[in-house]
């Protein structure tokens, strides 16, 4: 029986988990409707474009959460250290502490790259752009920032990768609390309590 959906955006969580699992080559649209419980012709109702516009809409939607929770946070918190902190703490959640795909990671990797490859520089470039500004806040030095961001949102992403292939939680934890001890610059570091 099919399921009622009464909007598009009430799709793209299942459809997220979808691409995450089986990635964009392997979510035919048979699997996708098998997990979205619509049928084909629902789908193209909702998304005209098949699946490249599935994977689209997704895209933007994490696009617009992390624009939420993330990179603006990191631009207008008034306490970068804090901001930075919390950025760790978000996308602990975010990825289940490694155990859930980075499907903008995955479609990066993927021969869906070169198709998708402008709403996944975006991603990464806000990221990094919001991340060198409050690294610079915090008092790092502005000429260090943007590779900074870079190791730190490229450790991040490599962690999920790690923590999943190793099915060891801890593993991306770990990475990550040593990322979060780089994003200190050294006189706050130092001044710390061992």
């Amino acid at each position: 029986m099919a399921r009622a959906i009464a909007q598009r955006n009430d799709l793209l969580p299942v459809l997220a988990e979808t691409f995450r699992e089986h990635g964009y080559e392997g979510a035919s649209l048979s699997l996708i409707a098998t997990a979205t419980g619509l049928g084909k012709g629902s789908l193209y109702h909702f998304f005209p474009g098949g699946k490249a516009a599935m994977v689209e809409a997704v895209l933007a939607e994490i696009e617009t959460w992390f624009e939420a929770h993330v990179f603006a946070p990191l631009r207008q918190a008034d306490d970068p250290a804090a901001a930075i902190a919390a950025m760790f703490t978000t996308v602990t959640d975010y990825f289940r502490s490694g155990r859930r795909v980075c499907l903008v990671g995955a479609l990066s990797l993927s021969d869906a790259r070169d198709r998708f490859g402008q709403a996944l520089r975006r991603y990464f470039a806000l990221w990094v752009e919001a991340l060198t500004g409050a690294l610079t806040r915090v008092g790092h030095p502005p000429e260090t920032t943007t590779a900074l961001a870079e190791d730190i949102v490229g450790g991040i992403q490599g962690a999920v990768v790690l923590a999943r292939a190793l099915d060891r939680p801890e593993t991306f934890e770990r990475i990550l609390e040593c990322l979060r001890a780089r994003s200190l610059p050294q006189r706050q570091a130092a001044g710390a309590a061992p």
